[in-house]
């Protein structure tokens, strides 16, 4: 269940998982792709306490389209750790949409990743202000 902080103009809120046995490689440790699995779920479920859904802005017309995504691998995960993303949302120029995220093990609070994943509203395939989510977020 997602957690949101209180009091914090960035949006902030928090989401716990475990890590489980199939998502690790053969050295033991959490594949690389798989952060981005937990990143998105969060963004999702982040994004659906605000009361927006992807499938609803999609029936009126609007997409939400990741244009760019950066990740820094501080330390790995093994499976069954349990750990919490944390996410904050913030607008970028007119269009844009950035989630600075972080990943921290529990319960030692040990930072595992720290991201940002950009991205933009289209309608009809074109770049759109997204005035509507801007809105329901808060956001200036």
């Amino acid at each position: 269940m997602i957690n949101q902080v209180e009091g914090r103009s960035e949006n902030l809120s928090s989401l716990e998982f475990a890590v489980r046995d199939y998502e690790c490689d053969l050295q033991g440790v959490v594949n690389n792709a798989n952060y981005q699995h937990y990143l998105e779920h969060a963004r999702h479920e982040f994004l659906i306490s605000m009361g927006i859904s992807f499938s609803q802005l999609h029936d009126e017309g609007t997409d939400l389209t990741v244009t760019r995504v950066e990740i820094d691998y501080k330390y790995p995960l093994r499976s069954r750790d349990r750990f919490v993303v944390k996410s904050a949302i913030k607008k970028e120029g007119n269009i844009r949409l950035a989630f600075v995220q972080d990943i921290y093990r529990i319960p030692d609070g040990k930072h595992i990743v720290s991201a940002k994943v950009t991205g933009v509203a289209t309608q009809k395939g074109k770049p759109s202000r997204p005035d509507k989510i801007f809105s329901l977020l808060n956001l200036k």
